[in-house]
């Protein structure tokens, strides 16, 4: 029998290909079978576009702050902080100051609209798919 467990590969964020979203705004990907890490880059000034989408968002802030408007709730989020985005919440975030905001979004379960951001995985999956 094959086996069609995902090949074990690390991988550097930085190395990884980042797709700018729009002005201000760039990220790149991570999956397993079940599940999404996207790191994002987020300048000041950038448009703030709220949206909402069917899956759970958890987002932990490595550098920078980002005023998250969750629903009807606004938190300031600095390093080392997460906060939880449940499905189907219109939603935004904002860099505040001058520095750049990082932050890493995991999403449940994976998102077919991401999962471009991803392709170079592909070769990791083989058969598991």
């Amino acid at each position: 029998m094959a086996d069609t467990r995902a090949k074990a590969k690390a991988y550097r964020w930085t190395e990884l290909p980042r797709e700018v979203v729009r002005q201000g705004v760039s990220r790149t990907a991570f999956r397993g079978d079940n599940a999404l890490m996207v790191m994002n880059w987020l300048e000041p000034g950038m448009e703030v576009r709220p949206h909402s989408h069917p899956f759970e968002q958890l987002a932990y802030i490595l550098s920078g702050r980002v005023r998250f408007t969750i629903g009807d709730e606004v938190v300031e989020v600095g390093p080392g902080e997460v906060v939880r985005i449940p499905p189907d919440v219109v939603h935004c975030g904002e860099p505040l100051g001058d520095e750049v905001a990082v932050n890493l979004d995991v999403f449940a379960p994976v998102r077919d609209d991401y999962r471009h951001l991803t392709a170079y995985q592909d070769a990791d999956f083989q058969g598991s798919d």
